[in-house]
């Protein structure tokens, strides 16, 4: 019998991308993320990550190639002050639901369950203002949840966290992927990460040059890393 291939979630095909400059981003840039699994996009400064992540978003136009995402789409940003809109907890939850047109009652559950889904249902009548790092960004998932998105991208969610923090965020994602069927691709630079996700890709220079097994990625850029300091 066959083995089945999992139906991507995500499909990227030779995308390119330059700004107005004239200057190259990404060149040809291809990857496919699994439905249901949890994988990582790693690289340096300036190779291209992020803006490879605005472009599935959305945020931005390739000028060439394709982005096929199956599923409803939401992002994480470095930053949540830039995401946290509303004055409380459950009240920024609530937001992105205005245009779903539910019942009062509907819009309650859902708030409800996407906080107990990231452990915030405590806070929920918290100011936003009073909230941690961390618990800002699981504020902003809580919203992905609630708008019952099924695709969430998060760029570099953890840079402004310390190690504590970073490492609760990054566990919290990989149970939401193991116990809601999400489909999650993070970006970051930090190889403590990689413990926690099904696969990672490697973008140099515009272009994915290296996928699959996270340990193989982490000990690649260990070595490279080990071969500049040397």
């Amino acid at each position: 019998m066959t083995e089945s291939i999992p139906v991507p979630a995500i499909e990227v095909k030779d995308l390119s991308f330059a700004w107005k400059s004239g200057k190259t981003v990404l060149d040809r840039c291809s990857l496919s993320v699994p439905r249901g699994q949890f994988w990582m996009l790693l690289g340096t400064n300036g190779s291209g990550k992020s803006t490879l992540l605005r472009l599935i978003a959305g945020l931005l136009t390739p000028q060439v190639g394709t982005i096929d995402i199956n599923g409803g789409l939401g992002i994480v940003f470095q930053n949540p002050d830039t995401q946290l809109v509303m004055p409380t907890v459950g009240a920024d939850v609530a937001f992105g639901l205005v245009s779903e047109r539910l019942t009062s009652s509907q819009v309650r559950h859902r708030v409800t369950e996407a906080l107990r889904a990231v452990n915030l249902v405590d806070l929920i009548r918290r100011p936003t203002y009073a909230l941690s790092g961390g618990q800002k960004q699981r504020v902003a998932i809580a919203g992905a949840i609630a708008r019952q998105i099924e695709v969430i991208l998060f760029d570099e969610p953890t840079a402004l966290l310390d190690p504590d923090a970073q490492l609760d965020l990054v566990a919290q994602v990989q149970e939401l992927v193991r116990s809601r069927g999400l489909t999650a691709l993070w970006v970051t630079h930090r190889l403590e990460e990689l413990d926690y996700c099904d696969g990672a890709f490697l973008i140099e220079h515009g272009k994915v040059v290296d996928r699959g097994d996270p340990e193989r990625m982490r000990q690649r850029l260990m070595q490279e890393v080990t071969l500049v300091d040397s």
